[in-house]
């Protein structure tokens, strides 16, 4: 008699269509939010940051480890993207896949020094050698110091899309980020990340039963920085300008707030940490410097009361009532 072929769990399947309703939800919410009257230059910013967000849980919440640096592949993949569409001339396909490049190219190198140490050690090698990276950018010419890199044409996409207009430049973030949203979805249910996450709980145990624990955190190191330089130099096309901020520590420890703000180990977390944080930045511009003081005690707050973040405490009270 023939065995049946197994089926997926029903927890599993439920899972896979949350994530299926939830993503085409998210998508479309964002495709009409500037025809309800939210400004598109304001979803870009916070969809690049978004995505940064989501690079960074991948490393932090799905790999188990804490960088301060992760503003270096911001920075780097902006520089070299605004560089390559300002100076040589590079379309903004080819300028944004320069900077990419470029960021995970400087991940390869970060990754091999960093990832021979755990925990805090880890994080202090990650935020020495992002202020090494902050310092050469502040005294390199061709990032022209302080001022930056300025009016970074955004040219035609494909030579055919013309990206000067602002909602067009908009869909296009809004692909490039639903694209990396959905890679990172499946990078972390694939098998090299459920060996992931098995390092991230019991290293020991991971290298005990054959797996390449270095190698495996290195590709997950790479293809995070990858992803921030891709948020990176996307957001100096949108922006035309690449500058210091984008590298500087704070940078790093924004990211981390978002994170944490969301929920880390989620799939939507980063983002909705990311919108939130973007949001209070750009509606209490106001108060001025009382903007850092009012996100850090949202930040306490959230620490002390939501442990698990916004979405992680809502998954949590959904799971209790199933």
């Amino acid at each position: 008699m023939a065995t049946p072929a197994p089926t997926a769990a029903p927890s599993s399947r439920f899972a896979g269509n949350g994530f299926a309703l939830g993503s085409a939800a998210m998508i479309l919410l964002f495709a009409v939010a500037p025809f309800v009257g939210i400004y598109p230059v304001f979803l870009m910013k916070a969809l690049c940051f978004a995505l940064f967000a989501c690079a960074f849980n991948l490393l932090l919440g799905f790999g188990g480890l804490l960088s301060f640096g992760h503003a270096m592949f911001l920075g780097t993949a902006g520089y070299l993207a605004a560089h390559a569409a300002k100076v040589w001339g590079f379309t903004p396909e080819l300028a944004i896949l320069t900077g990419t490049a470029a960021s995970a190219a400087l991940g390869v190198i970060v990754g091999a020094l960093a990832i021979r140490r755990q925990g805090i050690y880890f994080a202090m090698i990650t935020l020495a050698i992002a202020q090494m990276v902050y310092f050469f950018y502040l005294q390199t010419p061709f990032t022209h110091g302080e001022d930056g890199i300025q009016a970074v044409p955004r040219g035609k996409l494909f030579g055919v899309i013309d990206l000067a207009n602002t909602m067009t430049m908009y869909y296009v973030v809004l692909a490039i980020f639903a694209g990396a949203f959905l890679l990172i979805y499946r990078t972390v249910h694939s098998p090299f990340g459920q060996v992931l996450k098995a390092i991230r709980e019991n290293e020991p145990r991971a290298i005990s039963l054959g797996y390449n624990a270095d190698r495996y955190k290195l590709l997950a190191f790479v293809l995070s920085a990858a992803l921030s330089g891709l948020a990176g130099a996307t957001k100096a096309i949108v922006f035309q300008l690449a500058s210091l901020t984008d590298v500087y520590w704070t940078m790093s420890g924004e990211v981390v707030l978002m994170t944490l703000l969301g929920g880390m180990g989620t799939i939507f977390g980063p983002v909705v940490g990311a919108f939130v944080i973007i949001g209070l930045e750009n509606y209490l511009a106001g108060f001025g410097e009382w903007v850092t003081v009012i996100t850090g005690a949202i930040f306490v707050v959230c620490v002390l009361a939501f442990r698990r973040g916004i979405v992680g405490e809502l998954a949590a009270w959904w799971a209790r009532r199933r």
